[in-house]
């Protein structure tokens, strides 16, 4: 992902600094709000022309609150900045845009209700609330206490504990799945463009290489059919895939036992195939982080179909209902939206304003909580969300882990047994968006960590 800053000297980007750009053309693992810059780069491919439509809303927004910024309409500034807030539902970054807005309009008491709506729902952005776009709302005589306020949302919070710690330091592990028959855990790793398995003491085997020598992303496990499922992608802008490969990825299935490819189905034309689940019937359901696509992949035929209609932006690791019949998607910029695998209908899940359901990587159903690796907040963190019976709404949150020295940049996780494991520390927050090491930064070991589910109470 890359953003644009814009010229203006009291503009600002309201990214909620995504720390694992992996390069993608366009608007992926960020927040597809336009800040008052309105300068977000939106790329896709031409054969998605027709279904980018969030991303067209989006664009259209960006225009009209860069136009009534520019002209000094405070009105229609605050107006579009909140028909953003409702398109993102209510995302942390989208009410940082909208109180930069209250701002420029002179509505104090709004902007303070805007930040305290900010801070219920466990986000800090000290940063950003530096910005000239906040001048005023710093020199209230409340901004102390509300900071104050927000400074708690830092507190460090360590509810998992260590699996152990994988023996290289360059592989950036992504996703990671269990295989029962075999105690084994699979993860894919970025770097190193191939696939390991682990020991319970973290051990680790060769298993797999990525056919086309591009990094491994996705990877979820078929015990029944002894099959495992993954995915490649070339990382556009990336050094480590060659050019003439940008915007090309893969699905990937192979034998679980003996680590032969069976079978390899190309992706469509500019998708990033960076994310994906197996349904209980065997299909893959596998997400475009690019240009927006949430595809299935037959099992048996291996025929790819897409389901959304373009309400996506970035979408992540789904989910799916113990009936196959709904798909819990979590979008990095508009929340979790819940789409119907019969009807292709997307609705999205009520926070009632207080929870953070944006910046989501991976997204894993346990009864009717949601377990969630959540590195496009701030903080980042790894968090449970338990929703109503009808599964439309957040009614409590729980978190497992928070700005604690070991989570780094957690991406993917597993409910083994009740319990949650998940990759922290991954590294991405050590690479630049071209994939090379970020000045002063140094590789440490990825984690494994495992949370038990019944300790975590919503």
């Amino acid at each position: 992902m890359h953003v644009l800053r814009g010229p203006e000297p009291e503009v600002i980007d309201l990214h909620p600094r995504s720390r694992r750009a992996r390069g993608f053309a366009s608007l992926t693992r960020a927040a597809a709000f336009c800040g008052v810059t309105g300068l977000l780069s939106f790329g896709g491919s031409s054969a998605e022309q027709a279904k980018i439509r969030a991303l067209d809303e989006v664009a259209k927004l960006s225009d009209e609150i860069r136009s009534a910024h520019a002209s000094g309409n405070a009105a229609a500034y605050v107006s579009n900045s909140l028909k953003l807030e409702e398109f993102l539902n209510d995302s942390p970054p989208s009410l940082l845009q909208l109180m930069s807005a209250q701002i420029f309009a002179g509505d104090e008491d709004s902007a303070v209700q805007s930040f305290e709506r900010f801070i219920r729902m466990g986000q800090s952005d000290k940063n950003t609330l530096k910005g000239k776009a906040f001048d005023a709302l710093r020199k209230s005589s409340k901004f102390p206490a509300l900071e104050a306020e927000m400074a708690k949302n830092d507190v460090a919070i360590a509810r998992g504990t260590e699996v152990f710690r994988m023996e290289k330091t360059d592989l950036i592990p992504e996703d990671v799945d269990y295989d029962p028959p075999t105690s084994r855990f699979f993860v894919t790793s970025v770097l190193q463009k191939e696939i390991l398995t682990f020991d319970a003491q973290g051990h680790s085997q060769f298993f797999a290489r990525a056919p086309d020598a591009w990094p491994m992303m996705a990877l979820k496990i078929d015990s029944r059919h002894r099959t495992l499922w993954a995915t490649e992608v070339a990382l556009t802008r990336f050094k480590w895939t060659p050019e003439a490969a940008w915007g090309r990825s893969a699905v990937l299935i192979y034998n679980l036992d003996s680590g032969k490819l069976l079978h390899r189905v190309e992706g469509p034309p500019k998708a990033a195939f960076g994310d994906m689940t197996l349904t209980h019937a065997g299909d893959a359901i596998v997400s475009d982080n690019d240009v927006g696509g949430v595809y299935r992949v037959r099992g048996g035929t291996f025929e790819i179909e897409r389901l959304d209609s373009g309400e996506f932006i970035s979408p992540q690791t789904a989910t799916v209902s113990a009936d196959d019949r709904r798909l819990f998607v979590p979008d990095y910029s508009r929340g979790i939206g819940a789409l119907d695998l019969a009807t292709k209908k997307v609705t999205w899940l009520d926070s009632g304003g207080l929870h953070a359901l944006n910046g989501i990587d991976g997204l894993y159903l346990d009864g009717t909580t949601l377990i969630a690796t959540q590195n496009g907040t701030t903080p980042e963190r790894v968090i449970s969300f338990r929703l109503d019976g009808s599964y439309t709404r957040v009614v409590s949150e729980s978190i497992i882990e928070r700005a604690t020295s070991s989570l780094g940049d957690p991406t993917h996780g597993v409910i083994v047994e009740g319990s949650f494991y998940y990759i922290s520390n991954s590294g991405w927050d050590a690479v630049a968006d071209d994939g090379s090491l970020k000045p002063g930064s140094t590789m440490t070991n990825p984690r494994l960590m495992r949370a038990d589910l019944n300790g975590v109470s919503n």
